[in-house]
């Protein structure tokens, strides 16, 4: 788990600088107070490009294209547990990971759990119990991100076999003992989350892990 003080104070104050711009374009009433918000907006998406090395318009797409009160994106990771090995699939790029992705606007943990697990891996699922809800800046992050990012990581009960349709996220699934697990992608997950998804599988009692 990231140590708090070690993430980057500069990427901390980016990112309420640009909730503070957020909000104010939002709730202000005052034109020329707006206009100030967009500038501060502006100014941190300037200090994430030059940070970063990222180029501007590409930060500009990921960090200041919402509007309202912002809040967190959600991303769900679905812990399928069958015999004492874990169902992972293989992206694109060739690392492996828990069947999941962001929420979409109109899904509940649970169904996009479902909508992941199925498109992903071919494989029907009824999710189960809450494993953990942890910030990606802490457990995840390799990088600097513009916004907080909560994972929530849920026991998965499979009907049947997983069948891989072609799709364009995800080329191989297949299960994995504890001790055999493949290349993983630590954005989505890592070796600790697997490991902690397998104890509250064994564990009857497992209180769920909040950030």
């Amino acid at each position: 788990m990231e140590n708090d003080s070690m993430r980057p104070k500069w990427l901390e104050w980016a990112k309420e600088i640009q909730f503070i711009a957020q909000a104010g374009m939002e709730y202000s009433p005052d034109p020329f107070d707006r206009e100030r918000f967009e500038r501060l907006r502006e100014m941190a998406a300037e200090m994430l490009s030059v940070m970063t090395e990222l180029p501007l318009e590409k930060i500009r797409e990921l960090f200041c294209n919402e509007t309202g009160f912002q809040t967190p994106k959600l991303d769900t990771r679905a812990a399928i547990i069958r015999e004492g090995k874990i169902l992972l699939v293989q992206e694109r790029d060739g690392l492996w990971s828990l069947p999941g992705g962001w929420v979409d606007v109109d899904q509940t943990i649970a169904s996009n759990l479902v909508k992941e697990a199925r498109e992903e891996a071919g494989l029907e699922v009824k999710p189960g119990r809450l494993v953990a809800l942890h910030e990606y800046s802490r457990r995840n992050c390799r990088r600097p991100f513009p916004y907080n990012i909560i994972k929530a990581f849920v026991l998965c009960e499979p009907a049947g076999e997983p069948h891989l349709e072609a799709n364009p996220e995800t080329c191989a699934v297949q299960w994995f003992a504890p001790d055999e697990l493949p290349e993983l992608h630590p954005g989505k997950q890592t070796a600790e989350q697997v490991a902690m998804c397998f104890a509250a599988y064994a564990d009857a009692h497992w209180q769920a892990v909040v950030d």
